[in-house]
């Protein structure tokens, strides 16, 4: 599982420094340094494993192809998306039009999430913490299943 929150750096080509926590525990479950980099909205960047990604994919597949919710999804994460590779040096490759729109560079917030990387400007996710906090209908959500 990838969990917890590591501070990374950008470099001036468009390249993110995964973690190295981060970087053992994709190799040790995946092995394998592909990675699809993607997101919904262009406000943060989503590094699934591509084993991972393909599980979403054979899942999509099975909806019909003009349902409106896989059409959506798809043009978004296809839009900001590109198959990439962990280097031998631990970088991955965030391409232009999602690194501009999501504001990455510099030092930003890399999140483990269960079985993805969510990666975010510093200053993007304590502004998105601050405004969506977790509230007591959260915690009701997550009793339901035992959390």
């Amino acid at each position: 599982m990838l969990r917890g929150n590591y501070i990374a750096k950008m470099d001036e080509k468009g390249r993110l420094k995964i973690p190295a926590h981060f970087r053992r525990k994709i190799l040790e479950k995946y092995t394998s340094n592909e990675v699809y980099v993607t997101s919904l909205t262009g406000e943060n960047v989503y590094i699934f494993p591509l084993k991972e990604w393909e599980e979403i994919e054979k899942k999509l597949s099975i909806l019909p192809t003009n349902e409106e919710a896989k059409v959506i999804y798809l043009t978004n994460t296809s839009f900001w998306g590109q198959e990439s590779e962990i280097d031998n040096q631990g970088r991955v490759l965030i391409h232009p039009i999602l690194r501009q729109r999501a504001e990455i560079y510099g030092d930003v917030a890399v999140l483990g999430q269960l079985n993805y990387l969510n990666v975010w400007n510093l200053e993007r996710i304590e502004r998105f913490l601050a405004e969506h906090p977790f509230t007591e209908e959260n915690a009701a959500v997550l009793a339901r299943l035992g959390i």
